[in-house]
C-alpha cells in the first residue's frame, strides 16, 4: 500500500510502498478515505513529542471504511464508516482508566505516534476506540472533527457557562469550536497572529463577534480563554484578558515555555488548566452534539503524496481551517 512514512525525527516524510497491515484480535482494517493534518503531527515530526514509533505512519484524524475485521470484532461490520482518533488504546486497569480518566492512562497508545496512523491507504485500529460518524458528514469534512473537534470540545467543556470566550490561535480547532459555541449562545473573541487580517476575517465569517491580534486586549473582559497555538507567552496574554474568576485552558499537547508573569495576573482566583488527549466518552458526546449542530468545516485538500506540503503550510500558519489528505474515493 502507499504510505507517507517518518523514518527519522526531523526529516521530511517519505513516500513508500509498505506491506498492508492485517487486523488482529478486536481490530478493524480500514480503507482510509481522508486523514486530516493536525499540529500534533508537526510536533511528532519535529521531535517535540518524545520517542515516537519509528518508522511511523503519522495521522490520527482518520475517516475510513471497514474492509476486514479481526477475531472478536462485534461493534462494526464490513462497509461501516468509522472515525479513528488520537487515543488508540488504554490499559483499562490503572486508577485513571478505572475512574473515567482514560485520557491520562500512563500506558496509553496513540494513533500516528506510538501506533501507525492514517497517512496511508489502509490502517488498523482497535474497534473499542473507533467512533461511528454522523451520516450527513462527508469524509473530508468529518476528518478534522477527530482531533480538532474533539480537543476543542473537551477544552470548551472545561469553561462551563462562560459566555464570553476567547480563542487564541485560529485554525482547525478554533473555527469548529466557534460555530459550536455560537450555536449555544456564547460570544467568541478570536485572537490571531499579529497582522493576520485574513485569519481575522475568517474568524468573523464563522461567527466570532470580534477578531484581533493575539497581543491586543479584547473589547470586553473574557469569562474564559482557550489557547490552541503552541506559544507559552499567550498564557500571559490570556490571563490579562480574563476577568476575576476566569479560566485559561491550554488546549495543545505541546507548548513553548510560559514566561514569568506578575502574580496580580493570576490573583482574584483566575485559573490555568490543560487538556490532555481525550476519552471515548468525549467522542460519543461530541459527535452527538455535532450531529444536531450545523458546523461548516473549512478544509484545504491535499493528495497523500503532498503531506509534507500540507505540514509546511500548517507550520507557516498559511491554512484557514484544516488540511486534509484525500486518499481514497
Amino acid at each position: 500500500m502507499r504510505a507517507m512514512v517518518l523514518e527519522r525525527v526531523g526529516d521530511a516524510l517519505q513516500a513508500r510502498e509498505v506491506p498492508a497491515p492485517e487486523p488482529g484480535h478486536g481490530q478493524v482494517l480500514v480503507r482510509v478515505l481522508a486523514c486530516a493534518v493536525c499540529r500534533t503531527d508537526l510536533h511528532v515530526v519535529d521531535g517535540e513529542l518524545p520517542d515516537p514509533k519509528l518508522p511511523l505512519v503519522p495521522g490520527h484524524e482518520i475517516v475510513g471504511v471497514v474492509i476486514a475485521t479481526g477475531p472478536g470484532v462485534n461493534r462494526f461490520r464490513l462497509g461501516d464508516r468509522v472515525g479513528v482518533p488520537w487515543l488508540g488504546w488504554t490499559c483499562g486497569a490503572c486508577e485513571y482508566c478505572q475512574s473515567g480518566r482514560e485520557n491520562l492512562c500512563p500506558r496509553a497508545k496513540f494513533t500516528g505516534y506510538t501506533l501507525d496512523g492514517g497517512y496511508a491507504e489502509l490502517a488498523v485500529a482497535d474497534q473499542r476506540y473507533c467512533f461511528k460518524l454522523p451520516a450527513q458528514l462527508e469524509p473530508v469534512e468529518a476528518a478534522p472533527l477527530l482531533c480538532a473537534g474533539l480537543i476543542g470540545y473537551r477544552a470548551w467543556r472545561k469553561t462551563g457557562e462562560a459566555r464570553r470566550l476567547g480563542l487564541y490561535g485560529f485554525g482547525a480547532a478554533a473555527h469548529i469550536l466557534t460555530q459550536l459555541a455560537r450555536a449555544h449562545g456564547r460570544e467568541v473573541y478570536a485572537f490571531t497572529r499579529p497582522g493576520d487580517v485574513a485569519a481575522q476575517q475568517f474568524a468573523r465569517s464563522v461567527g466570532a463577534v470580534w477578531a484581533g491580534d493575539s497581543t491586543a486586549a479584547p473589547p470586553v473582559p473574557l469569562d474564559a480563554a482557550i489557547i490552541f497555538a503552541p506559544v507559552g507567552a499567550l498564557v500571559v496574554n490570556a490571563l490579562s484578558a480574563v476577568r476575576p474568576g476566569g479560566l485559561v485552558v491550554c488546549g495543545g499537547i505541546h507548548m513553548s515555555d510560559i514566561p514569568s508573569f506578575p502574580y496580580r495576573l493570576l490573583w482574584q482566583e483566575r485559573r490555568i488548566e490543560s487538556v490532555a488527549n481525550l476519552t471515548r466518552a468525549d467522542g460519543e458526546e461530541f459527535f452527538a452534539v455535532a450531529e444536531r449542530t450545523p458546523i461548516r468545516v473549512a478544509v484545504e485538500r491535499f493528495a497523500l503524496e503532498d503531506a509534507n506540503r500540507a505540514l509546511e503550510k500548517l507550520r507557516a500558519g498559511a491554512l484557514h481551517g484544516a488540511a486534509v489528505l484525500c486518499i481514497s474515493n
